[in-house]
């Protein structure tokens, strides 16, 4: 009896060390003055932890902040374009600037699908060259810094612009760092679309650093984004000898056989032989077939994605649950909302123990694979920068392994291409989530050029672009390590 009465103890004894882990509660205390101050605002965001820990990493670091918009602080003026009722025009309208939205600016080469004629209404929407966005509604406090590819287009009044003294890079840097961004996000408000205002980044501490310090911070991110643009700058090259070499006229200048000309809607005939199974108009337009048959004429061989001398696979990895982890404890994972970004701006995490094996067969990119959107928006293309190797993406993203680097360069200008898009876009199927798979990309025709030295010309420029976004995220990581170790983190007496 005693032994039995001791072994129940035992198990209660035990039950009473359980422990349940569950997501921790984030809380913190929060004086009246406090509330007073933040403007007597009562939302539990205006007083998180993490803002709590930045702001007062920033009045403890070595050099006093300002504040971001005041007669001493880094940035001058701050506004953002006025609302106004959008007259949207073709893409080959004389004069027609293209429009782009606070989630597309942070992209490395913005393609705009919706394009607006420059007037002086419009003139408002414009960006200059050095000023910094950060997007100031929706998914609040992402900011990027305008180059000659942004200055080009029309910017969302979403995008605030902030026009900076000398050292705007310095500005971006700070605001793009997690304790930046913990700061301006904690003044939020809204409870259905949330936003901040111009006054709300008034008052946002940027610690004073000496000027040789911001000037090297600046001077990295200006670097940085010339690097992009150069990138982009031979991608268009890539582009252009493409279209040159096969003799490719504008989409929309195309001879389609159309069954009704100047008809209210596009109609063709299909033969009964060329359905292949499917039975939707989209899949059977005749842009396609022009495309397909001028190609034919125009190329040495028109092979497919499948064959082999293009690719050693086509990977579309399986739908899984995910376990996130916390950054340090796992792989990085982004979407195909993210795939044009050099550095991703929402990443997660994966449990490397729970996703070992599918990371490793199915899920790791490596440097060169094209990358493919293959449902939601279909027909994203990117190819895979060096500081992407290893990351991990999702199973909405589709890879194309090239078969070798003397041709993983010509398959991401093709595929980019307006031409490669429709070739992509066309197989999509499914009645709410549009979609496409690996088959289907396997049977995208490619052209082989009849003139190999360009082919490789254009194979060399995409790599070389590629390299360069690599040195262009380098030497932002290396501006956002002098704004963490030497600036904000910096405590009196370090050297």
């Amino acid at each position: 009896m005693v032994n039995t009465s001791l072994a129940v103890n035992k198990q209660a004894d035990d039950a009473l060390k359980v422990v349940i882990n569950e997501a921790p509660l984030k809380w913190c205390s929060v004086s009246l003055s406090d509330v007073v101050n933040r403007g007597k605002r009562l939302e539990a965001s205006v007083f998180d932890v993490e803002a709590k820990q930045a702001l007062l990493a920033v009045s403890k670091c070595k050099y006093p902040p300002s504040k971001l918009i005041s007669k001493d602080g880094p940035v001058l003026k701050a506004h953002y374009g006025a609302r106004l009722k959008r007259r949207y025009v073709l893409k080959s309208t004389p004069g027609s600037i293209g429009f782009i939205g606070s989630s597309e600016m942070l992209d490395i080469y913005p393609q705009p699908i919706k394009f607006m004629v420059s007037n002086e209404t419009t003139n408002a929407l414009k960006v200059k060259n050095g000023t910094v966005l950060i997007s100031r509604s929706g998914t609040i406090g992402n900011v990027t810094f305008v180059n000659k590819t942004l200055e080009k287009m029309f910017v969302s009044e979403h995008a605030m612009r902030l026009e900076c003294g000398e050292t705007p890079g310095y500005v971006y840097t700070y605001l793009k760092s997690k304790t930046g961004k913990a700061i301006v996000c904690s003044n939020i408000y809204g409870a259905v679309v949330q936003q901040i205002e111009p006054e709300h980044l008034a008052t946002v501490p940027i610690p004073d650093a000496p000027d040789d310090i911001k000037k090297r911070i600046n001077d990295l991110i200006v670097k940085s984004y010339d690097l992009r643009d150069e990138s982009n700058d031979l991608i268009d090259e890539a582009t252009a000898l493409l279209i040159k070499e096969l003799n490719l006229p504008p989409i929309e200048e195309f001879e389609v056989n159309d069954f009704k000309k100047n008809a209210p809607v596009e109609t063709f005939n299909v033969k009964l032989s060329d359905l292949s199974g499917r039975a939707d108009a989209s899949y059977h337009l005749p842009i396609v077939d022009a495309i397909i048959e001028h190609l034919k004429q125009n190329a040495e061989e028109v092979t497919t994605i499948g064959d082999s001398r293009i690719s050693s696979d086509v990977v579309l990895p399986g739908r899984f649950k995910r376990v996130y982890v916390e950054e340090g404890h796992g792989r990085v994972l982004f979407g195909g909302k993210q795939l044009y970004e050099l550095d991703p701006s929402n990443k997660k995490y994966i449990s490397s123990s729970k996703h070992d094996k599918r990371i490793v067969e199915q899920l790791e990119i490596s440097q060169n694979t094209t990358l493919i959107t293959r449902s939601g928006t279909i027909g994203k293309v990117a190819m895979v920068p060096e500081h992407w190797e290893h990351w991990v993406a999702s199973e909405h993203i589709i890879r194309v392994v090239p078969a070798n680097n003397e041709i993983a360069g010509y398959i991401n200008i093709y595929l980019a291409s307006d031409y490669g898009h429709q070739l992509i876009t066309r197989f999509t199927y499914g009645s709410v989530v549009d979609e496409v798979d690996d088959n289907h990309i396997r049977q995208i025709p490619i052209p082989l050029l009849k003139d190999k030295n360009v082919q490789k010309q254009i194979n060399d420029l995409a790599l070389l672009a590629n390299q360069k976004r690599y040195e262009a995220y380098c030497l932002e990581q290396e501006a956002l390590r002098i704004m963490d170790e030497e600036v904000i983190f910096a405590k009196q007496g370090r050297t």
